[in-house]
């Protein structure tokens, strides 16, 4: 940890900081004086990029945790320490995820149960800690990264998409829970974005992967957008707009044959057989 003398600033906690979409927002929170506690596997990254916003936007305090989500013990790990620490959360930000590619049938069991820990288990554990504590000060805000295929079955990433209905639904069912506090809780659903997801899932020759991308500067300025307006949900991208809206008219079994489609890897070209 680092800190400067005083300290006053309000405190973002950010899952999955070291890169994509939450390197993204922790640029975004530091612009605006947030100190920051950057949560990720990778330490010696996320202190590279902790450390260089806080001498660029003269940050009071910039706490690493190195931790890994798709382990059950860390989510309280890192509640603990925090407490330990002093460090009051204002803002969660429920980045960190993965994804895991192919049919269901053939995939590693391992790696799904470890894909549910982290982009479902972690999310709620997280969530139910700081949440009380935003609950007892009636003070507090939660970024929740869910996904377009929130909204439809995808087919070839099957777990991933029910994770990030989870995220959605979960998201939308606290939105009314704290409906009379003065703490708000935004879903993003991004589309196929320039990140490492596709990589990291497998997935790197599939249509999704090599058709347009997102930006992950603009996504993040979506969600953190929405975030500070409280609003409960942001559809990043005018595609994925149409395609979540589509997704309250076409029938399921239409939806899952589209997203098979964009899953399904890329015929090779003549080019890539020599």
């Amino acid at each position: 940890m680092k800190t400067m003398e005083g300290n006053n600033q309000k405190t973002v906690l950010i899952t999955g900081a070291s890169n994509g979409f939450g390197m993204e927002f922790a640029k975004l929170f530091a612009k605006d004086k947030y100190n920051l506690v950057l949560v990720a596997r990778s330490g010696d990254r996320l202190r590279e990029l902790g450390f260089s916003l806080q001498d660029q936007y003269q940050l009071q305090q910039v706490c690493i945790v190195q931790s890994d989500l798709s382990q059950p013990e860390s989510p309280q790990e890192i509640y603990d320490e925090l407490k330990q620490k002093g460090i009051k959360v204002d803002v969660l930000v429920n980045n960190a995820g993965v994804g895991v590619h192919g049919f269901f049938h053939e995939t590693e069991l391992d790696r799904e149960l470890e894909l549910i820990q982290l982009n479902i288990t972690s999310v709620v554990h997280l969530t139910k800690l700081f949440l009380k504590d935003m609950v007892a000060r009636n003070d507090g805000k939660i970024l929740n990264l869910a996904s377009i295929v929130s909204f439809m079955p995808s087919p070839l990433m099957s777990v991933y998409a029910a994770s990030k209905a989870f995220v959605l639904s979960f998201t939308e069912a606290l939105q009314n829970e704290l409906k009379d506090k003065n703490i708000t809780i935004t879903a993003l659903c991004p589309g196929a974005s320039d990140t490492n997801f596709f990589k990291q899932a497998d997935a790197e020759n599939t249509r999704a992967a090599n058709g347009p991308l997102s930006s992950p500067e603009e996504v993040a300025k979506d969600g953190y957008t929405a975030l500070m307006k409280g609003e409960s949900r942001i559809v990043s991208g005018m595609m994925n707009k149409v395609q979540a809206g589509a997704s309250n008219i076409l029938p399921d079994s239409a939806l899952a044959s589209t997203m098979r489609y964009q899953m399904e890897e890329k015929p090779a070209t003549p080019e890539s057989k020599l």
